[in-house]
């Protein structure tokens, strides 16, 4: 059984930082990559931020590159997502999700995302 906690959400202004983090437990080693998405009221899921369970490879939507980090512990089993310079468009509910499927890259979509946590909100105001 496989379960990915997040927490670290939280009500800012723009310009602010915030750091997510999502602990995993369960059957880790089954995991290939670790993401964040998002998904704003009223809009679709969509992916922010993943990162290779073991290769420490990254991937990041273009309206966050520059701006947000993931990174990942191993020995904690845990990954973070450091943001900075936060604006009103990241406002949103933040999934943590982990792959099992083997890539060489990391994969941006949804569907190649297994286990899923709860979410944890972030708020920007302007």
């Amino acid at each position: 059984q496989v379960r990915l906690v997040e927490s670290g959400g939280g009500l800012v202004q723009a310009g602010d930082s915030l750091r997510l983090s999502c602990l995993a437990s369960g059957h880790t080693f089954l995991f290939s990559s670790v993401a964040w998405f998002r998904q704003a009221r009223g809009k679709e899921r969509e992916f922010v931020a993943g990162i290779t369970w073991n290769g420490g490879t990254t991937s990041y939507a273009a309206s966050v590159n520059g701006r947000f980090t993931i990174s990942r512990d191993n020995a904690k089993d845990t990954a973070s997502l450091q943001m900075i310079d936060l604006k009103p468009e990241d406002t949103a509910l933040y999934y943590c999700a982990a792959a099992t499927n083997i890539r060489t890259t990391v994969p941006t979509s949804r569907d190649e995302y297994m286990y899923w946590g709860q979410g944890t909100q972030v708020t920007v105001s302007s």
